[in-house]
């Protein structure tokens, strides 16, 4: 072969043919064996195979190393720290529910095929009595995450080439119609909860269109009630103890635009002042058994309110209320909805919002655009029709 490299094919004491091949770099000492060939043909034919693949840089070393020790030992370690804490914690939490733990988890991974990830779709999709199955979007993101760790592993040169780009994910059936409160039910929430302790908070959710751990990690110091506005720096998030219980950890927003300063309005500022009221009047019933962390939303005793409190608190208020019933996510989007349809430049929906750019906003909000340019389209309709009508 044109780089150098040698091989050579040799019967053994059986019968069998093997292939002996140099597989070391410039100035690097490492070979190969393959047994158990029938024929010297056959063996002197993958050696030509072996060769042509090392002089094309795309040769894999065999190895016995599984699925589950691969995404468990080698690609959760590598790429811990160069994503968000959140995503991590949803990588490793989905891999040892999901694949680590199944039959595919077991098999090698340079036999890994895309009939097997299709395989593991359908069982994920039936489901089994420990777990039930999963929604068509839950086992596309199982799918993203095998495709971004098998991408790693050919990068690394542990694989010839991506398995799961060879697979078939469940389609989107669509977008899911998105529930969201007109103003009128905002209002209603809003007035209905105003002696609840966490009135501040129903008030900054439906006012900024803040995501939930964006709100459970407000800090008073990020507050500014004077000046009117506030800036988002951190978010609570959910990660997974040693233990296998759920705890929690301080992480960054989402996106870069996630962190951000938000303008508030009068009712807003006015509900967060009566909730810091409220909130003192606790610390001083606890004196020393109040736990200050500076938190705008919190317990009782100042420690942090677990993410799914907060959205069973909302649930009931919604329940109580009579309200037609929204997820707490969707306030942001009642948010986001009230916003365009009041004409505010998409821009700044998205800056309050915190999307990486206003792409994500039309798009997430596209029934309220097309709304909006239908309003346009009778606005021009009208100036041309007084144009047409001037002398």
């Amino acid at each position: 072969m044109s780089d150098g490299r040698r091989g050579s094919v040799k019967q053994a004491y059986n019968g069998t043919w093997t292939l002996i091949v140099d597989i070391g770099g410039a100035g690097e000492r490492k070979q190969t064996r393959r047994r158990g060939f029938p024929t010297r043909k056959a063996a002197q034919g993958e050696l030509t195979r072996i060769l042509g693949r090392l002089e094309a840089q795309t040769y894999v070393v065999p190895g016995r190393q599984t699925v589950g020790q691969f995404l468990t030992d080698t690609w959760l370690p590598a790429i811990e720290h160069t994503v968000k804490t959140g995503t991590f914690e949803s990588y490793a939490r989905t891999i040892r529910l999901h694949v680590a733990g199944r039959p595919l988890g077991r098999r090698p991974l340079q036999q890994l095929s895309g009939s097997d990830m299709n395989a593991l779709y359908a069982q994920l999709l039936v489901g089994h009595a420990d777990r039930g199955p999963l929604s068509p979007r839950s086992v596309r993101y199982v799918a993203a995450i095998m495709h971004r760790a098998c991408r790693d592993a050919v990068r690394w040169q542990a694989i010839v080439r991506n398995p799961v780009e060879a697979s078939d994910p469940p389609r989107s059936p669509g977008k899911r119609e998105m529930s969201v409160w007109p103003a009128a039910d905002v209002a209603a929430f809003l007035a209905g909860t105003a002696q609840d302790r966490f009135s501040g908070a129903w008030h900054l959710l439906a006012s900024t269109g803040m995501r939930r751990g964006e709100v459970l990690g407000l800090r008073w110091s990020d507050v500014d009630l004077d000046s009117m506005y506030l800036d988002v720096i951190r978010t609570l998030v959910t990660v997974e103890a040693p233990s296998g219980t759920p705890a929690y950890a301080w992480g960054t927003p989402k996106t870069a635009k996630g962190q951000r300063r938000i303008a508030l309005d009068d009712a807003t500022v006015a509900a967060l002042r009566v909730h810091r009221a409220r909130q003192l009047q606790e610390r001083l019933a606890l004196g020393v058994g109040y736990t200050d962390q500076g938190l705008v939303v919190c317990q009782v005793d100042g420690r942090l309110v677990n993410p799914k409190t907060m959205s069973w608190y909302f649930e009931r208020e919604v329940k109580r209320l009579g309200l037609p019933r929204i997820r707490l996510h969707d306030v942001r989007h009642s948010h986001a909805t009230m916003a365009l349809r009041a004409g505010i430049h998409p821009r700044v929906v998205q800056e309050r919002l915190g999307h990486a750019n206003v792409s994500i906003t039309l798009d997430t909000y596209s029934h309220v655009d097309m709304a909006m340019q239908a309003d346009a389209a009778a606005r021009i309709a009208a100036l041309v029709a007084g144009d047409e009508s001037r002398p």
